[in-house]
């Protein structure tokens, strides 16, 4: 009696293993008959950064002048001076204005770091904005400090 009651426990034990495999999205090699998906892990929500990846090569916005403009627009209206300070000079958020730059100062660094995000706090703005407005926002970083910035600080 003993003996059967532990041979059906262990039974019971095998098949709730077997029943978990899907439950981890390991796939035993069984074949599924039913119509739902096999379990795989997938990230939930959307993946932060623009989809198809960032472009290569230099800002095609160069310093054009209405570009500047514009990425000073997006600066003030998606309040990246909450963290980066009113004009770009530090706060919460690192200096745009120095030549100091964690993750590279170049148009491609830049741009990656907007449509991204960094740890610490750099949202992913990929997803939030176009490539277009991304490279106005670059534009615009790449003019602080120079005889082209729009609206500069006296």
């Amino acid at each position: 009696m003993k003996r059967a009651l532990w041979t059906t426990l262990a039974l019971a034990g095998v098949w709730a293993l077997a029943g978990c495999d899907s439950k981890w999205g390991v796939d035993s090699g069984a074949q599924r008959t039913s119509s739902a998906l096999p379990a795989v892990f997938r990230p939930v929500g959307p993946l932060p950064g623009p989809g198809d990846g960032p472009p290569q090569g230099t800002n095609p916005l160069g310093h054009d002048p209405q570009a500047l403009r514009d990425g000073r627009q997006l600066f003030v209206r998606f309040n990246c001076s909450g963290c980066h300070g009113g004009r770009g000079g530090g706060g919460m958020g690192p200096s745009l204005r120095d030549v100091v730059w964690m993750y590279g100062g170049k148009d491609m660094d830049i741009f990656d770091s907007i449509a991204e995000g960094r740890a610490n706090g750099m949202p992913a703005w990929g997803t939030k904005l176009n490539q277009e407005q991304i490279w106005r926002l670059v534009a615009y970083i790449d003019s602080m400090g120079t005889d082209h910035e729009p609206e500069a600080p006296q």
